[in-house]
Parts: C-alpha cells; sequence; structure tokens
C-alpha cells in the first residue's frame, strides 16, 4: 500500500487499520474468511479497467481476448471442483446467482418454498424485506421444534400442498448436513424445480467433506468468498440443458458488466481449491468447529441442534439471559469477532436477537487447530458467563491478541 499512502493517506490509515484488526483478532464469523496473497493481488490487478458484457467469445466490447481467456479458465475450474457440466461465473454476489436462478425459470406470483430466515435461511430465499418476498408467493419450512433439524416429512408434506414452482434448500445458520438429493426428489414429486444454495459450505461440498449438490439439484448457487476461501462473489452450476436460460439471465438480464478483476480472482481460488491441501483444510474446519462446540457446551452454552456437522455452530443464550447484540459487543471487546444471529423459536428482533453464530473458516485459514479451538471456545465461554466484567475481557483481548500473532494472515 506504499503507492496509496502517499496519494490518499487517509484511506490507507483505515486500511492499515482493518489489516491489523484482523491480524490482531479472532475472525469467527462463520461466513468470512481470508483470502491468500494470490487472490489479492488479482483482485487488485488491471483487469478492473475493462468492460466485457457478453460471455468469452460473444462481447460487446472489443479487446477482450485476455479477459476471455480468464473467464474460461474461472468456469473450467469451477466446473472440474464440482464436477458440474455448466457453470457461469458472473454473479456480483450469492443473492445475484439467486436472483437469476429464479429469473430464469419463475413468474411473478410463482410460489417459491424456503427455509425461513428466523431458522437458519437466508434473506434471498424469501424473507419479507428482499426482492423475492415482493415477487414471488413465498411459503416456507423451518426445523423440527425437538430436533432444531430439518424433517423432510414435513417439507414433503407442505410442497404436496403449496405446490412450489422452486424449491430451495440450503442455509445461512443451519449446522448440520442437508439432504440433497431428498430435497430433489420433493420437488420432483410435485413437479417443482430444486435449487440448492451451498454458498456457507461451497468449500465443504467441493471436497467431499459435505455432500455435494451439484448433479443431485437442478441448480447450484453459491458464493465464493466463504469456506471456498476465495474472493467476495457469485457463481451458478447446472446441467447443460439449463445452461442458456441462466446465462441469459445473469447477462443481460440481471446485471450488465462483469467484475473481470474479480472473476481472475475467482480463478485463482478455484485453483487453490482443487489442490489436495484444500481437503485437508476443510477436514480441519469441521474437526475444529465440533472441538469449539465441545467446550462451549462443557462451558453449560446450548448448541442449537446439540452439535455442528460443518463449519458453524449456533448458541442459544437464553439461559444466560443475555441476547445475541450483547455478546456480540462484549466478544468484540476482546477482538473476538462473531455476529448476533436468530435462533428457532426467536422471539426478540434479528438487530438483538437470542442467538450467537460462531464459525472456523478464518480461524482454520491461519493454521489454527483443534488446541486453539479449545482456548478459544474457553475465552468465548469466560466472556459469556459475566459480559460485565471489564477487567476479564481486557485480560482475555490481551490473550487474543498473542495467541493471534502466532498465525499468519495470508493462508498458503
Amino acid at each position: 500500500m506504499s503507492y496509496l499512502a502517499t496519494t490518499d493517506s487517509e484511506i490507507a490509515d483505515i486500511i492499515e487499520k482493518e489489516r491489523l484488526r484482523q491480524t490482531n483478532g479472532l475472525e469467527l464469523i462463520a461466513s468470512e474468511n481470508l483470502v491468500s496473497r494470490a487472490v489479492l493481488e488479482a483482485m487488485g490487478s488491471i483487469m478492473t479497467n475493462k468492460y466485457a458484457e457478453g460471455y468469452p467469445g460473444k462481447r460487446y466490447y472489443g479487446g477482450c481476448e485476455f479477459h476471455d481467456m480468464a473467464e474460461n479458465i474461472a468456469r473450467d475450474r469451477l466446473k472440474q471442483l464440482f464436477g458440474a457440466e455448466h457453470a457461469n461465473v458472473q454473479p456480483h454476489s450469492g443473492t445475484q446467482a439467486n436472483m437469476a436462478v429464479y429469473f430464469a425459470y419463475m413468474n411473478l406470483g410463482d410460489t417459491l418454498m424456503s427455509m425461513k430466515l428466523s431458522q437458519g435461511g437466508h434473506l434471498s430465499h424469501g424473507s419479507p424485506v428482499s426482492f423475492t418476498g415482493k415477487f414471488y408467493k413465498v411459503v416456507q419450512y423451518g426445523v423440527d421444534p425437538e430436533t432444531e433439524m430439518i424433517d423432510y416429512g414435513v417439507v414433503e408434506e407442505m410442497a404436496r400442498k403449496e405446490k412450489p414452482k422452486m424449491l430451495v434448500c440450503g442455509a445461512s445458520a443451519y449446522s448440520r448436513t442437508i439432504d440433497f438429493k431428498a430435497f430433489q426428489e420433493i420437488a420432483d414429486s410435485v413437479g417443482a424445480y430444486c435449487m440448492a444454495d451451498i454458498a456457507h459450505i461451497a468449500g465443504l461440498c467441493a471436497t467431499g467433506t459435505h455432500p455435494n449438490s451439484v448433479n443431485v439439484v437442478d441448480f447450484t448457487t453459491t458464493t465464493t468468498h466463504k469456506t471456498l476461501r476465495g474472493p467476495r462473489g457469485g457463481a451458478i452450476m447446472c446441467d447443460n440443458e439449463y445452461a442458456q436460460a441462466i446465462d441469459k439471465a445473469v447477462f443481460p438480464g440481471m446485471q450488465g458488466g462483469p467484475l473481470m478483476h474479480t472473476i481472475t480472482a475467482k480463478a485463482v481460488c478455484f485453483k487453490e481449491a482443487l489442490r489436495p491441501s484444500f481437503k485437508d483444510y476443510c477436514i480441519q474446519v469441521i474437526k475444529n468447529a465440533r472441538a469449539m462446540a465441545e467446550v462451549l457446551g462443557d462451558n453449560g452454552l446450548r448448541l442449537v441442534s446439540g452439535g455442528t456437522d460443518n463449519h458453524l455452530i449456533l448458541l442459544d443464550l437464553t439461559a444466560q439471559g443475555i441476547t445475541g447484540l450483547e455478546a456480540e459487543v462484549a466478544l468484540g471487546k476482546a477482538g473476538i469477532t462473531v455476529n448476533k444471529n436468530t435462533i428457532p423459536n426467536e422471539n426478540r428482533s434479528p438487530f438483538v436477537t437470542s442467538g450467537l453464530r460462531v464459525g472456523t473458516p478464518a480461524v482454520t485459514s491461519r493454521g489454527m487447530k483443534e488446541p486453539e479451538m479449545r482456548i478459544i471456545g474457553e475465552y468465548i465461554s469466560t466472556i459469556l458467563k459475566d459480559i460485565k466484567d471489564e477487567s476479564r475481557i481486557k485480560k482475555i483481548g490481551k490473550e487474543v491478541e498473542t495467541l493471534s500473532s502466532r498465525y499468519t494472515l495470508y493462508p498458503e
């Protein structure tokens, strides 16, 4: 950042402060990760200078030959990574990837069936504040009130009653394995399309550490920046029979010029994810989540659904008498970044919540393993026992900085 420091010291200073925050703290937000230096270089490259509306070989601007090469490599690597027939790497985000699928195969007013936001779903799956809630008739399933897991029998019963045009599976705060085959079978039984949003678990799906939705459901959408450990962006995968409609829905249907520096960085990320070491990373992400979950549970914190099969842990703080917001703020003071989150049967506002979501992708990228997760679990538990004990929070904050200083910010 030496050049930026001389031309815009104000922004350079902000970036440096953020670098120090990430370096000295523990990033435990389940939807965040760290990218490699190679991905950062691609994101900051001159590939950002070019308009490239259209697709490789069929652009609306000249001078796109090298951008065509980068996008083709990104598509080919993504297809190889997931075993997909077709891939579109142009969506700017996971929500835009979802939007493209909806626009390609649904009409305004059609029925969209998805998981409730308050019970683990995502805004773009039908929340009334999202375009999905405004454009479509939305019916939603939740989790079983006892097990706090998806009851596929209940989902099937609802689908038979509501006859959706699109059945969506995938979640943003669900810590258990998702049975994509069961969802597709339910969709087939009522003549619906099935879309899996694997944004959170994409890296796990790609490496077989969670079942892969590609070639199982009709459409798979994802972000590229969570467990996939790439730049912030989206992607869609499907069979060739759906390719033309999906591509048209992305461009020109939904967006104009793609972000070619991001697509180039996506290509780098996909190559990294094809390495054997990336599967080792994903295995460790799950091991770390389970190790931390065990410590949190042993300290009297209630884990929604009783545990985790993936990268995240959802905590119910009702018994502690504190809100997710209060917990987020207290942990933040110690350099532990988490996010408040709704839990099943939530009775508080999404701005307050009764729960806390914790994830292990970023700390695993830094090289931390089970021993560190147990230490971090103790930090979290200790702070949540008394969030008003400022001296204890300050002490743990110093320990967090010492622990973090031992690990690189850039995954290899």
